[in-house]
């Protein structure tokens, strides 16, 4: 085991499978010479050459098209999205061509595509570079959806989108690239996309989450501690969801609450509470319950409009209080 931060493990899985697998490319703005915006890249261009770390010009469709491609013609592309608030000129790529490929051909081409970017708030990235998208690309069937909490889950999850057959999206909450640490296994070890991880047993309710709320479900845990003994589970994967996890936890503790930093209206939360409600009503001991950052149009720049948006251990430690005292 080694001592990594978040961006270090996200680098360590490019650069490890890149060697592992000459068919692995990468591609988009800055991702070469550069080294990215956040760093993530740096010295892959180096190390593997121009021909397989490619800067692009500023055109998602462009890169995610392109990436599409080279997936069908024998390579293993990784896309990078340099703010997940500027896919959105891709989507119709990602809706209409990666994740309906397999379909569309009846199973005679598969997708092998990883789309890496950057999401989240907390950094004073305001309007354009702040914006949580796991909502919009969850709803669509074909792509899977990952956002791993923990370096060794960064790396891990990771190593296994890139040797998917299908498309994945990648979300990396960039307030974690150099604010969290973690122990990361050693050796070629990857964590299969799909199961949960519950990373706090619990008895009184369960805390549902995924990306920087994790680790701010988790400080909550310790301010409820010991009058509310709470469970929290890292969803990783959004999509496929492990309901299985869900419900088992929810049977244990007869309380939900949902957390992640993305707007309450439509968000992801809404699934995992719909399913909580259908498939686990009988567990409950009262509502599903969302906590969410509020329905405004974007994260403000203003310093403490931004620390209103975000989540905090005391807002979480709130609402689980208040879940508990239904």
């Amino acid at each position: 085991m080694a001592d990594k931060r978040y961006i270090d493990a996200i680098h360590d899985a490019l650069y490890e499978e890149m060697t592992r697998d000459p068919s692995t490319v990468l591609l988009g703005e800055d991702v070469g010479v550069k080294g990215g915006v956040f760093g993530v890249t740096e010295g892959l261009f180096d190390a593997f050459g121009e021909a397989r770390v490619i800067d692009t010009p500023l055109a998602e469709a462009g890169i995610v098209g392109v990436a599409i491609g080279m997936s069908v013609n024998g390579l293993r592309p990784i896309a990078e999205i340099q703010f997940a608030d500027f896919i959105h000129p891709a989507f119709d790529q990602i809706l209409s061509e990666a994740a309906r490929m397999r379909y569309r051909s009846n199973n005679d081409f598969g997708c092998p595509l990883v789309i890496r970017t950057p999401y989240g708030g907390g950094v004073h990235g305001a309007l354009y570079h702040s914006q949580s998208i796991e909502a919009f690309y969850a709803h669509i069937p074909g792509l899977k959806v990952v956002i791993p909490s923990t370096p060794a889950d960064a790396k891990g999850i990771l190593k296994a989108a890139i040797r998917d057959p299908d498309p994945v999206l990648y979300l990396e909450h960039k307030k974690m690239y150099r604010s969290v640490r973690g122990e990361v296994p050693e050796g070629d070890v990857t964590v299969p996309i799909g199961p949960a991880e519950i990373r706090r047993p619990g008895r009184d309710l369960s805390i549902f989450t995924y990306g920087l709320a994790l680790h701010e479900s988790l400080r909550a845990a310790d301010l409820l501690s010991p009058d509310i003994d709470a469970e929290v589970v890292d969803l990783r994967t959004l999509r496929p969801l492990d309901t299985k996890t869900i419900l088992a936890s929810v049977e244990r503790t007869n309380r939900a609450l949902i957390v992640h930093e993305d707007n309450r209206f439509g968000g992801f939360g809404a699934e995992v509470a719909a399913t909580v409600a259908e498939e686990g009503f009988r567990f409950l001991d009262a509502p599903p319950t969302r906590l969410c950052g509020p329905d405004i149009p974007a994260v403000p720049f203003s310093t403490p409009f931004e620390v209103w948006f975000m989540l905090t251990p005391e807002k979480i430690a709130a609402a689980a209080r208040a879940l508990v005292d239904y």
